[in-house]
Order: C-alpha cells, then structure tokens, then sequence
C-alpha cells in the first residue's frame, strides 16, 4: 500500500487538490499495480513562512 505525502504551500482549492489526488493515485495504480483503495495521499498545507529554500523564508522572498 504505497503513501504519499505531498508538501505545498497554502492556497490551492479543494478542486486542485482533489484532481491532484486523483492523479496521484491513478499514477500508483499504472506504475506499481495498486487498487485505487490501497492508495494512502497525505496533502500538508504549509505557509510560506514556514519554508525556506538556500536559508532564506519563502514570505521574504515574495517581498522582494
């Protein structure tokens, strides 16, 4: 049963996420041969102030 967990920044609609789910899982079932149902996908909602790339706060550089 694979689990796949998604990091992303805040903001995206139910609608995205759900098609990205979709997609997700579909992917699982053609690549590895799972049933749909076997498919674990943890979305994780994270502010940018709260993730940083090269030490730098992803709401710092949307300031600059």
């Amino acid at each position: 049963m694979p689990t796949i967990r998604v990091e992303l920044f805040e903001g995206r609609t139910p609608e995205q996420k759900r098609n990205l789910v979709k997609a997700l899982t579909q992917a699982c079932v053609d690549t590895l041969g799972s049933k749909p149902e076997g498919v674990d996908v943890l979305l994780y909602d994270i502010k940018p102030s709260d993730w940083a790339t090269g030490g730098e706060l992803w709401s710092e550089k949307q300031k600059g």
